[in-house]
């Protein structure tokens, strides 16, 4: 496109893939939607079903070319998650619980500090997945051989 001028990236991520939002800028102003995707690199998000735009793709092998709807990124600063209470949208905030637990919590004026869930998208992500031994794996036993001993010293390259 053109020259962009640098962007301090966001380190601190408050909103999340799955997350209701509403957007605050726009011509999509006062909307809901999901999140879709979050892109950190370019601190942007793209909203399911929301500012939508033409994309003219041009046919090539395996694929029809066209004019097509889709949907653009959207910055994160023009978004922002709704309170699960007051249904309106809201700042979020870190606090931990008396367990140690970490949770987002709605802020600001007129929110009512009720938790925000994490989404249950992201949850899905988190299962364990199997541990099958392949083929490339060192056993376990190659592993767990001790071959330094640090009283004697043996097991030491000589330098």
């Amino acid at each position: 496109m053109g020259w962009k001028s640098y962007q301090k990236l966001i380190h601190q991520w408050r909103i999340l893939r799955g997350d209701n939002v509403m957007i605050i800028r726009g011509k999509d102003k006062g909307e809901t939607g999901t999140i879709k995707r979050v892109i950190r690199s370019q601190n942007r998000v793209i909203v399911e079903g929301k500012n939508l735009v033409k994309k003219h793709i041009k046919q090539g092998q395996g694929h029809e070319g066209g004019i097509f709807t889709v949907e653009a990124p959207l910055h994160v600063s023009n978004v922002q998650v709704v309170d699960p209470v007051t249904g309106k949208p809201t700042k979020v905030g870190i606090r931990y619980l008396e367990d140690g637990s970490k949770v987002r919590v709605s802020r600001g004026i007129g929110a009512s500090g009720s938790i925000i869930p994490r989404p249950e998208i992201l949850k899905i992500r988190t299962t364990i997945r199997p541990t099958i031994a392949g083929p490339k794996d060192t056993p376990m036993e190659v592993v767990m051989e001790r071959t330094y001993d640090p009283k004697t010293g043996k097991g030491m390259p000589d330098l």
